[in-house]
């Protein structure tokens, strides 16, 4: 969709009348719906500039100008393209507008600056990056723009940014590999950016181009498909077993089905920790794309689209990827059956409403399952850790109902974590007290399972196992307040237990990727960063919100921290139903250390702040049938001579 197009001379001849601001708001507002003023300023500035360098004789008259070129089925706008051809070719260049007059560049994370935006220093992407995901976006999803061979030239233009020399934050070599694909031009560039523009707009296309990507069909492209495909061969941790393979030859089924009779299908695909949901769900999203079918990934945190996107692309560079990866308030404006597939994993942390006040949208789920002609929803409803979530069967099941959906209910039980041991989750739930179980003196299998009186001791064994491919954590449950202001001090920490001398601080701004980065082992990761993932060993801190009382667990919601969002309602709730309120905090705190203490694939070790927890913990292990043998890790990597110490 378009806001505003027209050719460079009627662009010309708006701006020159003072008309183009009004005809942009005008179909704005009957197009998109309400605009800021911010925004109208914005524009106002920047379409100056614009006039400036389309002034040149030299680029045609007849070439297509379109401001605010919104990208099917994203939340993107693009600020502004100019549509031409160079000889034969058909060209579209697409110009980045950005007001910024300050940038400060950031080490170890990709394509990201900080400026100031509304008021307030925040990161955002670099500008180049921007212009350069919008060209790709475009070019994966158009099949106009495939098959005319539309080639995109994206640039950004940042009018009022003085170059500040050889060591300019906003050229910052970190950010060469993007300035290469989308050059940045500055104050004072006019002619440059003037000299780009001339250079792949020759001849004038009165708009043609702009019309064809417009009402183009949204389709994945072929060298998307290939890039999919290249990157899942050979990727160990995305190969499927057991039924798995059944879930995903049924899923494959009724997406063509959705398709042929044009009957929505939604399948609930219901699964415990570890048993491959996330994969299934990476290789449903290759196969259903590589079938030229409209497919995204939704999770409402970020952290598992970050790491999965991160996982698949390997050495590939951000882009066209990370489009493939959505956060599950991406619908609430989204037109019925605009996608063919949406795939969602965790979809038990799924919300009610959407945004950070919880106040858009209508309904995650009826919003997903509105917009999309086939729906998978991967859920574990004893995973639900704040009150806030809102998916369950009953939910998903009711919402596909009023659709008039055909539905179909699965189970994934093959366990692939926890050394594939069912026997330590069943027993684990019995130990927590979620459930009775018939494995209270059971767990199975060849899993790591430690209880540790000294906490320094835990992070010394995860941070030991960590050295050999980077995959041990330490996590905590949420009864440390997470201070953003001290973040800017190293010496700064969150978690304080002053009887061991003990400080740790919970993981920086690096949520979504807080599993692979390098440094993490040195922070801790609460139930936010980590729901969702798996590592080789992770070390669980219980804070005072789980202890041992008069011979049962209990739980202390009045323990959790005060920056902890997962219980925010809750003491309106125990006004209005008491009751109901203490069992739902019950359950979300049990869930949580469940959740926590099931990412270790091949151990899970545990320090307590209660006491009495602790020595629980160990008798009930110590009663159980163990057939534990040290595994490959512990004989590969740790010294002979200090093996006993480990046993």
């Amino acid at each position: 969709m378009i806001v505003y197009e027209a050719t460079k001379n009627e662009f010309l001849i708006d701006v020159y009348q003072d008309e183009l601001v009004n005809n942009i708001v005008k179909n704005y507002n009957s197009k998109i719906g309400r605009i800021n003023e911010r925004e109208v300023r914005s524009w106002d500035n920047s379409m100056q500039y614009m006039y400036r360098i389309l002034s040149d004789p030299e680029i045609p008259d007849n070439a297509g100008i379109a401001i605010e070129f919104k990208i099917p089925h994203t939340s993107k706008r693009v600020d502004f393209l100019i549509s031409g051809k160079k000889e034969k070719r058909n060209s579209i260049i697409i110009v980045e507008l950005k007001q910024w007059e300050e940038v400060e560049s950031i080490e170890g994370k990709e394509a990201i600056v900080k400026t100031v935006i509304n008021r307030g220093i925040r990161e955002t992407p670099h500008p180049s990056y921007q212009a350069w995901s919008y060209a790709a976006l475009i070019k994966d999803y158009n099949e106009n723009a495939q098959k005319r061979e539309i080639s995109f030239y994206p640039c950004a233009y940042l009018h009022n940014y003085i170059n500040q020399g050889n060591k300019d934050p906003l050229t910052s070599p970190a950010y060469h590999y993007y300035i290469e694909q989308a050059p940045v031009f500055v104050k004072g560039e006019a002619a440059h950016l003037r000299d780009f523009i001339k250079r792949y707009i020759q001849f004038g296309d009165n708009k043609e181009n702009l019309y064809e990507i417009e009402n183009g069909r949204i389709r994945p492209s072929k060298s998307l498909q290939d890039s999919l495909n290249n990157m899942l061969k050979g990727n160990k941790e995305f190969i499927m077993i057991d039924e798995q393979k059944v879930v995903y030859e049924q899923a494959i089924h009724m997406a063509n089905t959705a398709i042929r009779t044009g009957e929505k299908q939604v399948l609930i695909v219901r699964g415990g920790p570890g048993t491959g949901k996330s994969v299934l769900a990476i290789n449903l999203l290759v196969e259903l794309t590589n079938q030229n079918k409209v497919c995204q990934y939704v999770t409402k945190n970020a952290a598992p689209r970050n790491i999965y996107a991160n996982k698949l692309k390997q050495d590939f560079r951000k882009g066209h990827i990370d489009n493939l990866f959505k956060s599950s308030g991406s619908y609430i404006e989204a037109p019925e059956n605009e996608f063919d597939t949406l795939i969602v994993d965790e979809a038990h942390r799924l919300n009610e409403k959407s945004g950070m006040f919880q106040h858009l949208g209508e309904n995650q789920i009826k919003e997903i399952i509105n917009c999309s002609k086939f729906s998978i929803f991967f859920i574990d409803e004893n995973q639900r850790v704040t009150l806030k979530d809102a998916g369950s069967l009953t939910e998903i099941k009711k919402h596909a109902i009023d659709k008039n959906a055909n539905i179909e209910v699965m189970e994934l039980e093959s366990q692939f974590r926890c050394n594939g041991s069912n026997g330590y989750l069943a027993w684990l739930d019995d130990v927590l007290g979620i459930r009775e179980t018939a494995n209270t003196n059971y767990m199975g299998g060849h899993y790591d399972f430690r209880v540790y009186n000294n906490p320094n001791e835990l992070r010394d064994e995860i941070e030991l196992l960590n050295k050999t491919n980077n995959k041990s954590r330490i996590v905590a449950g949420y009864c440390w307040n997470w201070n953003k202001e001290g973040k800017s001090d190293s010496n700064y920490h969150d978690i304080k237990l002053e009887e061991f001398n003990y400080n740790m601080s919970w993981n920086l701004d690096n949520s979504a990727t807080w599993a692979i980065d390098s440094t993490s082992v040195k922070e801790a990761g609460c139930i936010h960063t980590c729901q969702g993932l798996e590592f080789d060993y992770v070390g669980v801190i219980i804070g005072n919100d789980l202890k041992y009382v008069n011979g049962e667990v209990i739980t202390d919601h009045k323990a959790r921290a005060k920056t902890d969002s997962s219980l925010r309602g809750l003491k309106k709730m125990i006004i209005e139903d008491p009751e109901k309120a203490t069992k739902i905090a019950d359950e979300i705190i049990r869930n949580t250390y469940r959740t926590l203490m099931t990412r270790g694939q091949k151990g899970c070790f545990v320090y307590c702040t209660d006491d009495n927890l602790a020595n629980y913990l160990l008798s009930r292990y110590d009663k159980v049938s163990k057939s534990y043998e040290p595994n490959d890790f512990f004989h590969e990597h740790i010294a002979e001579s200090d093996q006993e110490r480990y046993k």
